[in-house]
């Protein structure tokens, strides 16, 4: 069986940018990396055989939704979630951390990427304390505790290959002493996640379905430096496979670009770094150039579901397939793109299948989607190794 390990093969001449392989139990990564979102344990209107055909090397569950439909005991009384929902390829698992405070501050998703709003209504946070977080089952509406013990015993039992260490996620406008309170106490319960990580009770015949694991540690801070620092100091000094960025980066593009360089500047090389929910193209290749090595998103698949296609041609960087001036286009989604959707179908015909609520239509923007992220990053992999990034990411945005 292939063990982890993590390889730097070559760093961008006059940059950060790297190539690296990141090798699990499951298969090789190729980075940068981006890594798609199946939620629930399912990318939405695709199966796990058309994201490999797309060229997907590795996919995203969430611990939050797994955990109260169907529970993790189902997954692992298949074995797993790669049996569970027939993936064989490598598989991260978050923690549960961001959707518990995403849904109880109801901002917190929309602050990471700069859009300033809160939503009180939607909360379902009860209390953070030191045990960990108390929230409101969207299910059933009945009470739940998830502490830093409970998410890694979650995830082992998911049996993804990659796992987090459970976190806050604080909103933009907390005060830079509640962010300070807040990320100790996150460093506090990494501490415990680790211990939990590492009990021998993970390795007795009924956790069979988590196998051997790697957990990332997280880096939070918000927008200040010197928090940056010190929850880099410690992560650095603790025994992590990989480092995660996480938490509110700011409230424009500039901030966000400014705090990642900031922190993945300072990280060693002994570490796969990810950033966490970030997957805008034009914020992937920046990125890319701070030495972020993986990304994850909902964005390719959940545009695709409101009729949105991916494309380099135009300066918005998509295309609304609702719009009316498709209804007779027979173009591909985007010329000279050689995916199975523009291959085989005209706008004209997947506008139809919106105005129709067929879900056909999801499905075909959702591949060509997955096929233009996954090109993309190989692009990005292929100039760093010939030394003409700077070349090809103007070319790809023309």
């Amino acid at each position: 069986m292939k063990k982890f390990s993590w390889k730097i093969k070559k760093v961008l001449l006059n940059g950060r940018a790297r190539l690296g392989t990141l090798t699990t139990p499951h298969g090789k990564i190729e980075t940068p990396a981006f890594i798609f979102c199946a939620t629930k344990g399912v990318l939405k209107a695709i199966s796990p055989d058309q994201a490999k055909t797309n060229n997907t090397q590795i996919i995203l569950s969430n611990t939050y939704h797994l955990m109260l439909q169907p529970g993790e005991k189902v997954v692992a009384d298949h074995g797993g979630l790669h049996k569970f929902m027939n993936w064989d390829g490598p598989m991260l698992t978050d923690s549960g951390g961001f959707q518990i405070f995403s849904l109880g501050y109801g901002s917190v998703s929309n602050e990471i990427k700069g859009i300033r709003t809160i939503n009180k209504k939607t909360s379902s946070l009860v209390k953070i304390s030191e045990e960990g977080a108390t929230f409101k089952s969207y299910i059933d509406g009945s009470i739940k505790l998830l502490s830093p013990e409970r998410s890694i015993m979650i995830q082992r039992k998911l049996g993804a290959d990659l796992i987090l260490v459970l976190d806050e996620c604080t909103t933009f406008h907390a005060k830079k002493s509640y962010t300070s309170e807040s990320m100790k106490r996150s460093h506090r319960w990494s501490l415990k996640s680790l211990d939990e990580y590492s009990s021998s009770k993970y390795y007795r015949p009924y956790f069979g379905s988590a196998g051997e694991q790697k957990l990332y540690g997280i880096i939070q801070g918000g927008i200040y430096k010197d928090l940056r620092d010190e929850s880099i100091e410690f992560n650095l000094k603790n025994d992590f496979f990989g480092i995660a960025i996480g938490g509110t980066l700011g409230s424009t593009k500039e901030q966000m670009y400014d705090i990642v360089n900031f922190t993945a500047n300072k990280l060693e090389n002994n570490h796969p770094i990810h950033l966490l929910g970030i997957g805008e193209p034009l914020d992937i290749w920046n990125l890319v150039e701070a030495g972020i090595d993986t990304f994850d998103c909902v964005m390719p698949t959940r545009i695709a579901r409101h009729g949105s296609a991916l494309t380099r041609n135009l300066s918005k960087g998509k295309i609304n397939i609702k719009n009316s001036k498709y209804k007779i286009d027979q173009n591909p989604l985007e010329i000279g793109c050689n995916c199975s959707t523009c291959r085989k179908y005209t706008r004209s015909y997947i506008h139809h299948l919106f105005k129709a609520n067929e879900i056909l239509g999801l499905q075909l923007i959702s591949l060509h989607n997955i096929f233009f992220m996954n090109l993309m990053m190989e692009d990005i992999r292929q100039s760093i190794k010939n030394d003409n990034f700077k070349e090809v990411k103007k070319s790809w945005f023309n």
